[in-house]
């Protein structure tokens, strides 16, 4: 099992003057622990209560990957997750391999339907009905992996029912590798019926919600597979999780407990949002102590 980490809570001392040094403190040392991944929420508004206050402190998701970037070495990098009415999906393809090349390799395209109405409403943003954003969703898939085609993408134009492109041009881009022909998509969500589907036709890694239907989840999964010719066993199976060890570190052991759990129902990395983060010893805690204890799950 891998470990992840997931940074989506920014209630920390110091506020804005802070922010910048905090977050290179987290990333360098879940860099240095092994942690797979650092993901970030793309929200512009907090959402209560997992993020806080609504007014609380929120940097803009992908500025803040880019930062983090730089800060690190090793650790891949990933929205959690992306909503398909926020940017233009030429507009996103261009900024996701973008930073997969100023990262070395190692940017994920982490996207799922979106569904926090009041941040859209707030500020005058288009959110509209679930069925449209599942079409959206689908679309802006379909145009980033036109646009991360060949050397500068395939050329061709996109016409969808609410996307147009005239030509799928996008330079530069990583080399493509036989296991990494472009970023890795993510398609978040536990939805039967349409993400997994989705995740089936088109994803590297489900993220789906923790608890017992997870067993069931993925067998609808592995079903859909068959359906679109695809490998189960191709697709990372990953879900959201809280990763809280206590102040103390005395809950260490509750959490690889739960860790097993997950495990055992076929998830095989876990995005952990850790309380405390700011503070690195609970993140160092999970390093020293949780991540070799899972290592062989």
């Amino acid at each position: 099992m891998k470990l992840a980490l997931q940074i989506n809570n920014y209630i920390w001392d110091g506020g804005p003057t802070n922010l910048g040094a905090t977050l290179t403190k987290i990333a360098r040392t879940a860099d240095a622990y092994g942690f797979s991944s650092i993901a970030v929420a793309d929200h512009l508004w907090a959402v209560p209560p997992w993020m806080g206050p609504q007014e609380g402190q929120v940097p803009e998701c992908y500025t803040t990957l880019t930062f983090l970037a730089a800060s690190t070495q090793r650790i891949e990098l990933m929205a959690l997750a992306t909503p398909p009415h926020f940017r233009h999906p030429a507009m996103l393809a261009k900024i996701v391999s973008t930073l997969d090349v100023l990262s070395g390799g190692r940017t994920w395209l982490g996207i799922g339907a979106g569904d926090y109405v009041d941040e859209a409403q707030g500020l005058g943003i288009p959110f509209p009905p679930i069925a449209e954003r599942f079409e959206m969703l689908e679309e802006t898939v379909q145009i980033c992996l036109q646009m991360w085609s060949g050397e500068h993408g395939d050329d061709q134009p996109y016409r969808g029912k609410h996307f147009h492109i005239e030509r799928a041009l996008n330079s530069p881009q990583m080399p493509h590798r036989p296991q990494r022909p472009h970023p890795p998509i993510m398609i978040a969500g536990s939805g039967e019926q349409k993400t997994l589907r989705l995740v089936a036709r088109y994803a590297d890694a489900c993220n789906i919600q923790p608890g017992p239907e997870i067993p069931k989840k993925l067998d609808v999964l592995r079903r859909h597979c068959e359906i679109e010719g695809r490998d189960y066993n191709s697709i990372e199976k990953t879900c959201p999780f809280l990763f809280d060890v206590g102040e103390d570190g005395s809950k260490v052991k509750e959490l690889i407990g739960q860790l097993h759990w997950l495990a055992g129902m076929g998830i095989q990395t876990v995005y952990g949002a850790i309380p405390h983060v700011e503070r690195i010893a609970p993140l160092e805690v999970i390093g020293r102590e949780v991540m070799a204890a899972v290592a062989d799950l």
